[in-house]
């Protein structure tokens, strides 16, 4: 058996218990993240109307992928702007509609 010596921690009631200062910003920068999603996914239908979902049909995948990487950008931003919702809110629905417009025009040729 080893030589060890047991050690008993306690803590007295003068020194107050650590607080838990961890941050909050990534619910509400999740929502904004999704909301822009869903609002860059409509432009396209108030341009070219009912056209859209036949273009819809085939590029789908690439539309849904940028749905995660709309929350990431959301979450990011709204950290970055350290939780300031009207200024994330902004910025991400102008960075999610920038990326859209890119992959919309891209897979336009």
């Amino acid at each position: 058996m080893r030589n060890s010596e047991n050690y008993i921690i306690t803590t007295t009631g003068s020194e107050p218990l650590a607080t838990d200062d961890e941050t909050t910003w990534s619910f509400p920068g999740a929502i904004v993240g999704f909301v822009s999603w869903l609002l860059a996914l409509g432009i396209p239908f108030l341009i070219y109307g009912g056209n859209t979902l036949f273009f819809f049909l085939y590029t789908w995948p690439f539309f849904l992928a940028l749905m995660p990487v709309a929350v990431v950008v959301g979450i990011a931003l709204h950290s970055l702007l350290n939780g300031k919702l009207l200024y994330s809110a902004v910025v991400t629905i102008v960075t999610v509609v920038l990326m859209f417009g890119l992959l919309f025009l891209w897979l336009m040729g």
